[in-house]
């Protein structure tokens, strides 16, 4: 039995205290949950209503996605197991040959997780050239750039939507150098978009390139039509195509962990970069492939949008909206603008974390605590997502209990 403590030093412990305190004791976080219906979950003996995932199409419970796994799994095994410079199955193709066109893209790439992309793609694409991180960019973005700038690029950070301050920038990088812009589209906390289009034409304006990921507007918002079923657009695909932007200058990456329901991601590129990545991506290279039940439910996904999906991203919205209305009726101060299933509710005391933590929990809903140092102390609070899965029963509950906490003056109202 070891005595002596483990000689790993923790560095900055201060900084995680308050996401630490949580870990060990709210039971909103590290939980086990043991038992799935429809979008109630239970953890331990407690039911709730899961207002943390981030399933937005409800295609992790469809059955005709469900039955997709059998057959795919009695044809190529659970797993088969070649990095993708090896040997793709045949389910890859597919699926790149359908995300192209559902994107309008070029050509797409698919690797595992949009994690595996950001931090063997961005330093690909950069080399050494110049990064320009937007400030509130995903952290899985900034680690891409971090591991860019350990193998030479320059990286620049530049304020959440100040195109000025990024112009300066980019006309301080050196002449002929690679400029990589990255971003979120779809923000993981405010649910807002970016000015893509002022973006693109300042990128084009420099000669740089847009690096995007927009792993929670896939599969959500799309193209505009004038038979659209809600402000969403159409077909999900994407924020460029619903932006009404083109892909010049453009990279964009997302993922099917969140409106497919499935582990696979995907960059969206120009031909000649992706048979570029496939030599100096980690992933294309070494990495195990998604699962097999990844890559059926992605192409059975793809039959339920063709389908269906459209009148689902219908009733997602109306949900959604009725959340909305609610926060504005009670005065809370919501950044989201956009009307999409993401909806932050900040504290008026990020000290009260764990007592709003304990109560959502008490009162059967399940959220994502945003606790510092995950956001800014002044933005610390809870993440709402909403699923079309969501019954309008569990939606009144929602709103409810916000109305509750409200009362409480537990939250930020919007100041008058």
């Amino acid at each position: 039995m070891r005595t002596a403590p483990f000689p790993i030093r923790f560095a900055d412990n201060a900084r995680w205290a308050d996401l630490e305190r949580l870990r060990a004791g709210s039971p909103m976080y590290d939980a086990v949950v043991d038992e799935v219906k429809g979008r109630q979950i239970r953890i331990g003996d407690r039911w709730l209503t899961d207002f943390a995932s981030c399933n937005y199409l409800g295609f992790d419970l469809e059955p005709d996605i469900i039955a997709a796994i059998d057959d795919a799994v009695r044809q190529w095994g659970t797993h088969p197991s070649w990095s993708r410079l090896l040997g793709n199955p045949r389910l890859y193709i597919d699926i790149e040959d359908r995300l192209t066109e559902l994107l309008g893209a070029e050509d797409t790439l698919v690797l595992p997780t949009i994690t595996h992309i950001h931090m063997s793609v961005i330093p690909a694409l950069v080399g050494r050239g110049w990064v320009f991180l937007d400030g509130q960019a995903h952290r899985t973005i900034y680690d891409g750039c971090i591991a860019a700038r350990g193998l030479g690029a320059t990286m620049r950070r530049f304020p959440t939507g100040d195109l000025d301050a990024l112009a300066a920038l980019l006309k301080a990088a050196p002449r002929g150098v690679t400029k990589l812009i990255c971003l979120d589209g779809v923000n993981s906390m405010t649910g807002n978009m970016p000015d893509l289009q002022a973006l693109a034409a300042l990128a084009r304006d420099h000669e740089a390139v847009v690096y995007i990921d927009d792993a929670h507007g896939f599969g959500v918002i799309g193209e505009r039509s004038p038979d659209e079923t809600s402000p969403y657009g159409t077909r999900g695909n994407s924020l460029v195509r619903h932006l009404g932007e083109s892909y010049e200058n453009i990279i964009l990456v997302g993922g099917f962990s969140k409106a497919y329901s499935s582990l696979l991601a995907f960059v969206a590129l120009p031909t000649r970069l992706k048979n570029h990545l496939k030599v100096a991506a980690a992933p294309y290279l070494y990495s195990g492939p998604s699962p097999t039940a990844s890559l059926a439910t992605v192409l059975a996904g793809f039959i339920v949008n063709d389908e269906r999906g459209d009148q689902i991203r219908q009733s997602l919205y109306l949900k959604t909206a009725r959340v909305l209305r609610a926060t504005a009726e009670l005065g809370l101060a919501v950044p989201n603008t956009s009307g999409l299933p993401i909806v932050e509710i900040p504290l008026r005391s990020a000290a009260d974390i764990d007592a709003v933590g304990n109560y959502l929990f008490d009162a059967g809903v399940y959220v994502t605590l945003a606790a510092y140092p995950l956001v800014p102390r002044s933005e610390v609070g809870f993440r709402i997502q909403i699923t079309a899965a969501n019954t309008d029963d569990e939606i009144a509950d929602l709103c409810g209990v916000l109305a509750d906490l409200a009362a409480q003056d537990r939250l930020q109202h919007v100041s008058t």
